[in-house]
């Protein structure tokens, strides 16, 4: 049992590290509450080659181990979370394309993937489904040679710069179960019909757009259908969402991280009643909690991320990490703020955002409460079991 990087994983953390303080940590404040999009820092992890993280080798990617996926979200989501938005829905998209696109439709997209030249994002979310995905109503009628799409996608990260937007549809409305009726159609930025309509208002997670997409009688050619089979969009979509859930739990490590390391520092600098903060045992408990959780954070994520490159089927371990992962964030986050006091609610501080942007963890890739289901029930039928 080892619980040490390799000697790669440990190069790459710091290669990624120095990206994040040199690029991210300095602007990231100011560049939110700007509202600006971070056009820049986005051609740094260009040229850091992590768009093609989980792009296969012979398409020009790095091909990342998830253990190295998880540092990559892990590191960037300490400086920024919502840059890690950026990075993160383009490679569950990317890794699906990997593993369930045709030869065709991988080497028409794949290696302008690895190199950021295209980028994409995954469409699965509508108003009136979310976490009960086979409730969607988006549908995809054939016509011809082509599909014609007509429905709406809501809280897509990177709409606005995705090409191809991979869309889930039902093309058999009328199946039963619903999701043997649902399959996965590529849907290019210049489709006719295809209108990003306009950008989510939210509380954090700024850096990226969450935005509304309507696909009015957008026709898709039937060689857009993801590994050219109807069906199977649900299963991919599904089998995706597992390093989603990676990604997630450990972009939750990161904002843990940057939680310890801002309150650690203000413990010992702040001064009251003559001595440094660090000094009260109130704050040194605090500390302790954040530390602790943090690092029983990070440990899971990694061990399910070692998992995934076994090869096994690891919806459990994903979900648990992810759950775990996200609630330890947010009460980081919530103590690093009250260790900073009235200054944690100041937006000249960074734990404000850590505040506001802890809460998504929980929600995305599947809410908490739904995750928790999953896992009971892979451990009540045997499939799954601890200890």
């Amino acid at each position: 049992m080892d619980f040490r990087l390799n000697d790669e994983q440990r190069l790459f953390r710091e290669t990624l590290r120095s990206f994040v303080d040199r690029e991210i940590v300095p602007v990231a404040r100011d560049w939110e509450h700007e509202g600006r999009y971070p056009t820049e820092i986005v051609q740094g992890m260009r040229d850091l080659g992590l768009f093609g993280l989980a792009v296969p080798e012979e398409y020009g990617g790095l091909a990342a181990d998830t253990v190295s996926f998880a540092l990559t979200f892990e590191e960037i989501s300490r400086g920024w979370m919502g840059i890690a938005g950026i990075l993160g829905s383009h490679s569950v998209s990317c890794w699906m394309i990997a593993r369930h696109g045709t030869d065709e439709q991988k080497q028409r997209y794949l290696p302008e993937l690895a190199t950021g030249e295209r980028r994409t994002a995954i469409a699965l979310t509508e108003p009136g489904a979310g976490t009960d995905l086979q409730s969607i109503t988006t549908t995809a009628k054939k016509d011809g040679d082509d599909y014609v799409v007509r429905g709406t996608k809501m809280w897509i990260t990177n709409a606005r710069h995705a090409d191809p937007l991979p869309v889930l549809v039902k093309t058999d409305p009328g199946a039963s179960p619903a999701h043997r009726g649902m399959s996965m159609l590529l849907v290019e930025a210049d489709s006719p019909g295809l209108e990003i309509t306009k950008d989510m208002g939210k509380l954090g997670y700024k850096g990226t757009e969450s935005c509304e997409v309507v696909l009015d009688d957008v026709r898709v050619p039937a060689s857009q259908l993801l590994g050219g089979v109807e069906g199977r969009g649900l299963q991919q979509a599904l089998s995706s969402l597992e390093t989603g859930r990676i990604n997630i739990a450990a972009r939750s490590v990161g904002i843990a991280q940057r939680a310890y390391e801002e309150s650690l520092a203000y413990a010992r600098e702040r001064s009251a009643f003559g001595q440094p903060i660090g000094d009260f045992q109130a704050v040194q408990l605090r500390l302790s909690a954040i530390a602790v959780k943090l690092q029983a954070a990070r440990l899971m994520t990694y061990w399910a991320a070692s998992r995934m490159d076994e090869g096994v089927r690891m919806d459990t371990e994903s979900g648990m990490a992810k759950i775990f992962a996200s609630d330890a964030a947010l009460e980081c986050a919530t103590d690093a703020m009250r260790i900073h006091g009235g200054y944690g609610y100041s937006t000249e501080f960074e734990v404000e955002r850590l505040y506001r942007d802890a809460p998504l963890m929980s929600i995305g890739e599947g809410t908490n409460d739904m995750l928790g289901t999953v896992v009971a029930r892979s451990l009540l039928a045997g499939k799954a079991t601890i200890g």
